[in-house]
């Protein structure tokens, strides 16, 4: 099956390139001794490299099929594919995908397919879309177009590593790809292998995603019982029939990388190459990273597969990826619940430290539990722990609890004394915020606080200041007119509710 799927890589040079061009093979600039080099699949006409197996694929329809239609299932990417080579082919295509796929794709497939597109959202998942579409293949005749488990839309896919052959900046001596069906990884290291034959090719597998891997174990495909769609672009729950035996004999070993690594390849990707990679297009980066010590002095190559990220999920990539490259932790610092305390943990414990989230509500009317994000080197991280140990301060790591990702700021508005609220707005450099409380230190006691860094070059900030009498507040009050920062106080409709 091997030399087949060869051949049908060589066959598809003639047929892809009659929607879309070659994409470059780029140097990325990473911190590592490595030398890097990414496939840029995410500059395709769809942003992704699904495109080729569906171009070729449909290329081979006879006249009867093209009359009967196409129909697939997908996730995103591979429905763009099919939904581009429909409407250059002029074939009728039934696109089934899930309910829950993003906007971003959904809204791509429309407008890459336009008339010749018919889109049906069912199911959960793609394996909800899969059945279905299946189901409607039957009824319908039309012809299926299977994302990964067929060797003529293998052919297609493994032209991108043709172009890279072409490309001159080989030879590799080792290739991170990523893995969801395995259709991709398959047909790539297939060509690499016949032209670099000493190159070693790295699966790369989210962790909750591993169908591969267990298939492999299993000796046949097996459906995982869960499957994380984070790296949606890779969400397989059972790897095929035809890409699971060709795995096995091409890729020489695999990995697996969290949400968070995956995340932090996100950021390099960005950092090196100024281009956004959608989470499954940056898992080859990410299985690289996790990999580092190994590919040391090699020549690498990845590949970018796709840039189809939702906008809806920067968010969660921009929090995570500090934690995936383990420079991001999060630390519940247990102190007095009296004025001056915070202070105090910021100079002695925090001293130094790049302070990127708060959340904190009084709910103890003698303990405060500070929940505190940072950013720093392990080195860093043990020297701040050994300090609290030294000014006797509880700390304990709670970056992947989940009221803690969720942002779920307990308080208790009976145990407020005459509480003011503030949004508050300061330079953001070190030490501006404590600077500000040392100004205020003395006057009154920090009740809520609510921070998270943005990335701007100022920082705000919703804090709640208590106080034991008039007097306190108005001295308070005088010394914040004094400050620098800038501030409001909630209108009165906002502290009610908040009381």
């Amino acid at each position: 099956m091997r030399n087949q799927l060869f051949q049908e890589i060589l066959h598809a040079r003639q047929r892809v390139y009659t929607i879309g061009s070659p994409t470059p093979t780029e140097r990325l600039s990473l911190p590592s001794d490595a030398e890097v080099w990414i496939k840029r699949e995410d500059i395709s006409p769809i942003y992704s490299y699904k495109w080729r197996g569906a171009t070729n694929r449909m290329a081979l329809l006879t006249d009867e099929e093209r009359a009967a239609g196409v129909i697939c299932a997908s996730a995103g990417n591979h429905a763009q594919g099919v939904a581009l080579a429909a409407r250059r082919m002029g074939v009728s295509a039934m696109i089934f995908m899930p309910m829950s796929t993003p906007a971003t794709k959904l809204n791509a497939v429309k407008r890459h397919g336009g008339d010749a597109v018919e889109i049906v959202l069912v199911g959960d998942d793609f394996q909800d879309a899969s059945r279905a579409a299946h189901e409607k293949k039957l009824e319908t005749g039309r012809i299926f177009i299977h994302a990964y488990d067929d060797l003529r839309t293998m052919g297609g896919q493994g032209t991108l590593a043709d172009e890279v052959v072409m490309s001159g900046h080989g030879p590799f001596d080792v290739a991170y790809l990523q893995v969801g069906g395995g259709g991709m990884a398959a047909s790539v290291a297939c060509w690499l292998k016949y032209y670099y034959p000493g190159i070693r090719i790295v699966g790369v597998e989210g962790v909750d995603q591993a169908s591969m891997q267990a298939a492999i174990k299993a000796g046949k495909p097996v459906a995982l019982d869960y499957v994380d769609v984070f790296c949606d672009g890779t969400a397989v729950g059972k790897a095929g029939d035809l890409t699971m035996p060709l795995c096995h004999e091409l890729i020489d070993e695999f990995i697996t990388v969290t949400n968070e690594e995956v995340c932090a390849a996100i950021q390099a990707i960005w950092e090196g190459a100024r281009c956004l990679a959608e989470p499954a297009g940056a898992m080859g980066v990410a299985g690289l990273m996790k990999d580092a010590d190994r590919a040391e002095g090699q020549r690498v190559l990845t590949v970018l597969c796709g840039a189809n990220v939702d906008f809806g999920q920067l968010s969660r990539i921009v929090r995570s990826a500090g934690i995936g490259a383990h420079k991001r932790r999060y630390y519940r610092f247990t102190i007095g619940e009296r004025p001056g305390t915070l202070v105090r943990l910021l100079e002695t414990v925090l001293d130094g430290l790049n302070i990127i989230e708060f959340q904190y509500g009084k709910n103890d009317p003698d303990i405060a539990r500070y929940v505190i994000g940072l950013e720093a080197s392990p080195p860093e991280f043990e020297l701040m722990e050994r300090r609290a140990r030294e000014n006797d301060i509880p700390v304990e790591e709670v970056t992947s609890q989940d009221d803690v990702e969720f942002r779920m700021v307990r308080w208790n508005p009976e145990l407020l004394h005459n509480p003011m609220f503030l949004r508050l707005e300061f330079p953001e450099r070190a030490g501006a915020l404590r600077d500000f409380l040392n100004h205020m230190r003395g006057t009154a006691n920090i009740c809520y606080f609510n921070y998270l860094y943005t990335g701007e070059r100022v920082g705000r900030a919703m804090i709640a200041f208590e106080f034991e009498s008039d007097d306190q507040q108005a001295r308070f009050r005088k010394l914040l007119a004094e400050q620098p920062c800038k501030y409001h106080e909630l209108d009165d409709k906002v502290r009610t509710r908040l009381l």
